[in-house]
């Protein structure tokens, strides 16, 4: 304590005018110098001892703040006293709570994207292994013709996957990090459909698909039109996949007073229900997944969806097929009477 500087010049200044005073004192009355000494005395004990305490608060403080450094944020040294020093304390306080969430939100952005890494690991090695094996194949001399091009398709078609999903992953990787800027414009919901259903008509034709189209398509939303479609469009081809030769996709629009509901419908095998809970995390593949299928098209969608304030969920029941509804909600700088 007595290696503060300040503190040191203080009580010498307090016992150098106690001692002063004493002396012209005494030359009136002896004991009116010695009661002299000891106010002066009584004033330097409080002085120091009010000294010590504030030392021993700074010390105290100055250990959290070693164990802060060091990550350790569970201590408390908030006090409900007055003064400069409490202030300082509730202040330091505040400023290691804020630290402590911050380092938990780092946390848990480095636990989910070593997850990410290895669910990429995971996906990428099956079809890397693959054309690895079929160009192996592709270099013997002693392979027909026919198999030499049966295995180009198939090193081409994985080419394409994997392009399909590093494409998704880095617009999912730009969502999660907030680097997308959804625009809001209004659109009508009839040219929002038949533009997500426009690049899916070949799979739709092939399928022998029919697609049914009923409610309220005049109605009008307000969302980013571009990225919206891409939602639709992977619920859509969803749909289509799991939907039977000649079977039905109903998209049925419905328009309320709080908000624009999209329900796509389809007439296929139900999720089964241990998967529902988990039919829109990112790389999932449920039970009735397609080979090819990665499992993020519909998480990409989850995301789109959510961060323009929408909602979505997915029913299935046997008998009923399954139906996902996108809903998005009429905002009062933005109602429905946008023309």
């Amino acid at each position: 304590m007595f290696r503060n500087k300040k503190l040191r010049h203080s009580t010498s200044w307090i016992v150098g005018l106690g001692m002063v005073l004493t002396i012209v004192v005494s030359r009136q009355s002896i004991l009116l110098a010695v009661i002299t000494g000891m106010v002066i005395g009584i004033i330097t004990f409080i002085h120091l001892l009010y000294s010590w305490q504030r030392y021993k608060e700074m010390e105290r403080l100055s250990l959290y703040l070693q164990k802060m450094a060091g990550g350790v944020f569970s201590l408390d040294v908030r006090d409900n006293d007055e003064g400069e020093l409490s202030i300082l304390k509730n202040e330091i306080y505040k400023m290691t709570q804020m630290l402590s969430e911050k380092t938990a939100q780092a946390d848990e952005s480095k636990l989910k994207l070593a997850e990410a890494l290895a669910d990429v690991s995971h996906q990428l090695k099956t079809p890397l292994t693959a054309m690895t094996v079929m160009t192996d194949l592709l270099a013997q001399e002693d392979v027909p013709k026919e198999k030499k091009e049966e295995f180009l398709g198939n090193v081409s078609s994985q080419l394409i996957r994997m392009e399909w999903l590093v494409t998704s992953l880095l617009k999912l990787s730009k969502i999660d990090a907030g680097a997308i800027t959804f625009s809001k414009e209004p659109v009508e919901v009839q040219r929002l459909v038949d533009e997500t259903i426009s690049p899916l008509a070949f799979q739709i034709q092939d399928k022998q698909l029919a697609v049914k189209k009923v409610g309220d398509y005049q109605a009008k939303i307000v969302v980013d039109v571009r990225w919206t479609k891409e939602a639709l469009i992977n619920i859509v081809k969803n749909a289509v996949e799991h939907t039977d030769t000649k079977g039905v996709i109903t998209i049925s629009v419905t328009d309320t007073i709080l908000y624009t509901e999209i329900a796509i419908h389809n007439s296929g095998e139900p999720i089964k229900d241990k998967d529902l809970p988990h039919i829109f995390k990112r790389f999932y593949q449920g039970s009735n997944a397609q080979k090819q299928s990665v499992g993020i098209g519909l998480a990409l969608s989850y995301h789109i969806v959510t961060k323009q304030e929408g909602a979505i969920h997915v029913e299935s029941a046997s008998r009923k097929g399954t139906v996902f509804t996108v809903r998005f909600y009429h905002h009062r700088e933005h109602d429905k009477t946008v023309t």
